[in-house]
Protein backbone atom coordinates (compact mmCIF):
# COMPACT_ATOMS: atom_id res chain seq x y z
CA UNK A 1 0.00 0.00 0.00
CA UNK A 2 1.54 3.65 -0.46
CA UNK A 3 2.85 5.39 1.96
CA UNK A 4 4.74 2.16 4.00
CA UNK A 5 8.05 2.95 4.30
CA UNK A 6 9.13 -0.16 6.37
CA UNK A 7 8.38 -3.15 8.23
CA UNK A 8 10.01 -4.11 11.40
CA UNK A 9 9.85 -7.32 13.35
CA UNK A 10 9.96 -7.30 17.12
CA UNK A 11 10.49 -10.40 18.00
CA UNK A 12 14.36 -12.12 17.75
CA UNK A 13 15.33 -14.83 15.68
CA UNK A 14 15.62 -16.96 18.50
CA UNK A 15 12.01 -15.95 20.21
CA UNK A 16 10.70 -16.81 16.81
CA UNK A 17 12.61 -20.34 16.78
CA UNK A 18 11.05 -20.63 20.02
CA UNK A 19 7.79 -20.38 19.15
CA UNK A 20 7.07 -19.98 15.38
CA UNK A 21 3.92 -18.51 15.95
CA UNK A 22 5.48 -15.45 16.54
CA UNK A 23 7.14 -15.17 12.98
CA UNK A 24 4.50 -13.10 11.07
CA UNK A 25 4.68 -10.28 13.46
CA UNK A 26 6.01 -6.97 13.05
CA UNK A 27 4.77 -3.35 12.40
CA UNK A 28 4.30 -1.36 9.48
CA UNK A 29 5.30 1.82 9.01
CA UNK A 30 3.82 4.72 7.54
CA UNK A 31 6.33 7.63 7.77
CA UNK A 32 4.80 10.99 8.97
CA UNK A 33 7.34 13.74 10.31
CA UNK A 34 10.74 13.30 11.29
CA UNK A 35 10.29 13.12 15.27
CA UNK A 36 7.03 13.64 15.01
CA UNK A 37 4.42 12.08 17.33
CA UNK A 38 3.50 8.19 17.05
CA UNK A 39 0.45 6.25 16.51
CA UNK A 40 -0.10 2.34 16.94
CA UNK A 41 -2.98 1.01 15.03
CA UNK A 42 -4.91 -2.10 15.72
CA UNK A 43 -6.91 -3.93 13.08
CA UNK A 44 -9.87 -5.74 14.74
CA UNK A 45 -10.66 -9.31 13.20
CA UNK A 46 -12.72 -11.13 15.73
CA UNK A 47 -9.16 -12.35 16.98
CA UNK A 48 -9.64 -14.95 14.27
CA UNK A 49 -7.91 -12.87 11.77
CA UNK A 50 -6.21 -9.31 11.79
CA UNK A 51 -7.91 -6.97 9.20
CA UNK A 52 -5.65 -4.98 8.49
CA UNK A 53 -5.40 -4.14 4.91
CA UNK A 54 -9.03 -2.04 6.02
CA UNK A 55 -8.85 -1.86 9.48
CA UNK A 56 -5.53 -0.39 10.23
CA UNK A 57 -3.54 0.51 6.81
CA UNK A 58 -6.11 2.98 6.25
CA UNK A 59 -6.23 4.51 9.31
CA UNK A 60 -2.13 4.70 9.19
CA UNK A 61 -1.75 6.51 5.86
CA UNK A 62 -3.68 8.82 6.88
CA UNK A 63 -2.54 10.05 10.25
CA UNK A 64 0.69 9.44 8.46
CA UNK A 65 -0.20 12.05 5.77
CA UNK A 66 -1.61 14.38 8.73
CA UNK A 67 2.39 14.48 9.12
CA UNK A 68 2.33 11.72 12.59
CA UNK A 69 4.15 8.70 12.34
CA UNK A 70 2.18 5.68 12.26
CA UNK A 71 2.64 1.99 12.27
CA UNK A 72 0.15 -0.87 11.85
CA UNK A 73 0.71 -3.86 14.08
CA UNK A 74 0.42 -7.44 12.48
CA UNK A 75 -0.28 -9.78 15.41
CA UNK A 76 -1.09 -12.97 16.54
CA UNK A 77 -4.86 -13.04 16.59
CA UNK A 78 -6.22 -14.15 20.01
CA UNK A 79 -7.21 -11.58 22.52
CA UNK A 80 -3.56 -12.27 25.45
CA UNK A 81 -1.51 -12.80 22.24
CA UNK A 82 -2.30 -9.48 20.73
CA UNK A 83 -1.78 -7.88 23.95
CA UNK A 84 2.04 -9.97 24.41
CA UNK A 85 2.63 -8.53 20.67
CA UNK A 86 1.51 -5.31 20.80
CA UNK A 87 3.56 -4.74 24.20
CA UNK A 88 6.49 -5.89 22.71
CA UNK A 89 5.83 -3.51 19.62
CA UNK A 90 6.16 -0.70 21.81
CA UNK A 91 8.87 -1.31 23.93
CA UNK A 92 10.53 -1.67 20.58
CA UNK A 93 9.49 1.36 19.38
CA UNK A 94 10.56 3.22 22.32
CA UNK A 95 14.31 1.43 22.71
CA UNK A 96 14.56 2.35 19.06
CA UNK A 97 12.60 5.95 18.35
CA UNK A 98 15.79 7.82 17.87
CA UNK A 99 16.96 5.51 14.83
CA UNK A 100 13.42 5.27 13.36
CA UNK A 101 12.98 8.86 13.53
CA UNK A 102 9.96 9.25 15.92
CA UNK A 103 8.83 10.39 19.24
CA UNK A 104 6.65 8.18 21.36
CA UNK A 105 6.34 11.03 24.22
CA UNK A 106 2.83 10.94 24.03
CA UNK A 107 1.96 8.47 21.82
CA UNK A 108 -1.33 6.98 20.58
CA UNK A 109 -2.86 3.62 20.46
CA UNK A 110 -5.88 3.52 17.55
CA UNK A 111 -8.03 0.42 17.40
CA UNK A 112 -10.85 -1.28 16.04
CA UNK A 113 -13.22 -4.05 17.61
CA UNK A 114 -10.87 -6.74 18.93
CA UNK A 115 -8.48 -4.16 18.14
CA UNK A 116 -9.87 -1.72 19.68
CA UNK A 117 -10.38 -4.62 22.98
CA UNK A 118 -6.49 -4.97 22.58
CA UNK A 119 -5.45 -1.32 22.39
CA UNK A 120 -7.48 -0.73 26.09
CA UNK A 121 -6.02 -3.27 27.47
CA UNK A 122 -2.75 -2.80 27.21
CA UNK A 123 -3.08 1.44 27.48
CA UNK A 124 -4.92 0.63 30.79
CA UNK A 125 -3.15 -2.81 32.42
CA UNK A 126 0.33 -1.43 30.83
CA UNK A 127 2.84 -3.59 28.75
CA UNK A 128 4.64 -5.43 31.72
CA UNK A 129 1.19 -6.94 32.35
CA UNK A 130 1.65 -8.96 29.37
CA UNK A 131 5.21 -9.83 29.53
CA UNK A 132 7.13 -6.91 27.98
CA UNK A 133 9.63 -4.35 29.50
CA UNK A 134 7.52 -0.85 31.11
CA UNK A 135 7.25 1.64 29.17
CA UNK A 136 4.91 4.81 29.15
CA UNK A 137 1.32 4.97 29.11
CA UNK A 138 -0.15 6.22 25.78
CA UNK A 139 -1.32 10.10 25.80
CA UNK A 140 -5.07 8.92 24.54
CA UNK A 141 -6.63 6.20 22.89
CA UNK A 142 -9.06 5.86 19.72
CA UNK A 143 -11.27 3.38 19.70
CA UNK A 144 -13.63 2.19 17.68
CA UNK A 145 -16.59 -0.26 17.60
CA UNK A 146 -15.90 -2.58 20.53
CA UNK A 147 -18.53 -3.73 23.03
CA UNK A 148 -15.86 -3.58 25.69
CA UNK A 149 -17.48 -2.84 29.06
CA UNK A 150 -14.98 -3.14 32.24
CA UNK A 151 -13.90 0.21 33.47
CA UNK A 152 -10.64 -0.01 35.38
CA UNK A 153 -10.52 3.79 36.36
CA UNK A 154 -7.04 3.46 35.10
CA UNK A 155 -7.48 3.92 31.08
CA UNK A 156 -5.78 6.84 29.38
CA UNK A 157 -8.22 9.22 27.97
CA UNK A 158 -10.55 7.79 25.24
CA UNK A 159 -12.13 8.98 21.81
CA UNK A 160 -14.90 6.30 20.40
CA UNK A 161 -16.66 5.86 17.68
CA UNK A 162 -19.53 4.05 16.60
CA UNK A 163 -22.48 3.50 14.49
CA UNK A 164 -25.81 3.60 15.85
CA UNK A 165 -26.70 0.43 13.51
CA UNK A 166 -23.63 -1.43 14.58
CA UNK A 167 -25.46 -4.80 16.10
CA UNK A 168 -21.62 -6.24 17.69
CA UNK A 169 -20.79 -3.81 19.46
CA UNK A 170 -23.76 -1.59 20.68
CA UNK A 171 -23.96 2.07 20.15
CA UNK A 172 -25.89 2.57 23.80
CA UNK A 173 -23.20 0.08 25.00
CA UNK A 174 -20.21 2.64 24.05
CA UNK A 175 -22.41 5.63 25.28
CA UNK A 176 -22.86 4.18 29.14
CA UNK A 177 -19.04 3.40 28.33
CA UNK A 178 -17.48 6.69 28.24
CA UNK A 179 -20.31 8.45 30.58
CA UNK A 180 -18.38 5.72 33.07
CA UNK A 181 -14.90 6.73 31.99
CA UNK A 182 -16.20 10.36 32.75
CA UNK A 183 -17.21 9.88 36.06
CA UNK A 184 -14.07 7.90 36.93
CA UNK A 185 -12.61 11.41 35.82
CA UNK A 186 -11.20 10.33 32.81
CA UNK A 187 -11.48 12.25 29.83
CA UNK A 188 -14.16 10.80 27.48
CA UNK A 189 -15.55 11.45 23.97
CA UNK A 190 -18.03 9.55 21.97
CA UNK A 191 -19.27 9.73 18.53
CA UNK A 192 -22.24 7.87 16.90
CA UNK A 193 -22.65 7.68 14.13
CA UNK A 194 -26.65 7.43 12.79
CA UNK A 195 -27.28 4.09 11.14
CA UNK A 196 -23.89 2.88 9.97
CA UNK A 197 -22.88 -0.95 11.03
CA UNK A 198 -19.81 -2.64 12.35
CA UNK A 199 -16.32 -2.08 10.49
CA UNK A 200 -16.90 1.30 8.76
CA UNK A 201 -13.32 2.10 8.55
CA UNK A 202 -12.50 5.87 8.01
CA UNK A 203 -16.16 5.83 7.09
CA UNK A 204 -15.35 8.02 3.64
CA UNK A 205 -18.36 9.16 1.85
CA UNK A 206 -20.34 8.62 4.87
CA UNK A 207 -21.33 10.45 7.92
CA UNK A 208 -18.42 9.09 9.71
CA UNK A 209 -15.44 10.77 7.45
CA UNK A 210 -13.71 12.97 9.26
CA UNK A 211 -13.26 11.10 12.44
CA UNK A 212 -10.09 9.82 12.45
CA UNK A 213 -9.44 14.10 12.70
CA UNK A 214 -11.68 14.42 15.94
CA UNK A 215 -9.57 11.33 17.02
CA UNK A 216 -6.27 13.10 16.40
CA UNK A 217 -7.60 16.45 18.02
CA UNK A 218 -8.81 14.72 21.21
CA UNK A 219 -5.46 12.70 21.17
CA UNK A 220 -3.22 16.27 20.62
CA UNK A 221 -5.06 17.94 23.05
CA UNK A 222 -4.17 15.20 26.19
CA UNK A 223 -0.48 14.95 24.71
CA UNK A 224 0.29 18.30 24.80
CA UNK A 225 -1.09 18.50 28.12
CA UNK A 226 -3.80 21.00 27.32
Amino acid sequence: MQGIESFHRFYTDDEIKADPTKAGTGLFFFKGRKGARTAVCVAGGGFKYVGAIHDSFPHARVLSQMGYNAFALIYRPGAYSSCEDLSRALSYLHQNAKALGISMDGYLLEGGSAGARTADWVGSYCTQSFGAPAVPRPAALALQYTGLGEVTGDEPPTYMCVGSGDFIASSMDMQERSECLRRHGIDSEIEIFDGLEHGFGLGEGTVAEGWIQHAAAFWEKHASGE
